[in-house]
């Protein structure tokens, strides 16, 4: 029969090892808010892209003689898209620094092992690749200049 230490012993190392692979789920988690919120940005941007440059290219051809309403609405759109990034990478990177707060202090005291590391975000370097190419079709509708001018 096993003693009632090894029995508080085993209980306690299963609880921390549940705790740990909690932080794991919680990041997983907060990595699948920022890709929905990649997902929702990235529409508005190519839409709003898409608007900009259908329209300015049916001016160019004479089809039509304005097209400042549409570029706007389309440059909003862009804009839109890149603050909602902002915003959403802002809120992660918050997140996961408190998160890692909260392991490091656990694992101080005893309460997690945390042994695995918490590697940089794949997803958040997606997102800051995602800011700059919506800030350079930003650039791009309003000045006619860059890449995608």
């Amino acid at each position: 029969m096993a003693s009632p230490d090894l029995k508080f012993d085993v209980n306690t190392e299963l609880s921390s090892r549940r705790t740990g692979m909690s932080f794991q789920r919680t990041r997983m988690s907060a990595d699948r808010t920022l890709m929905s919120v990649i997902r929702t940005s990235l529409s508005l941007i190519g839409f709003g892209f898409t608007i900009a440059q259908v329209f300015e290219k049916l001016r160019d051809q004479n089809v039509i003689t304005r097209a400042y309403a549409p570029r706007n609405f389309g440059l909003a759109l862009v804009g839109l898209g890149v603050v909602m990034l902002v915003l959403g990478i802002v809120y992660h990177v918050q997140f996961m620094l408190e998160l890692r707060h909260l392991r490091e202090s656990m694992r101080e005291d005893g309460l997690v092992h945390g042994e695995s590391r918490f590697p940089l975000s794949l997803t958040l370097i997606t997102a800051l690749i995602l800011l700059v190419i919506g800030v350079v079709a930003i650039v791009s509708i309003a000045f006619r200049v860059g890449p995608f001018g």
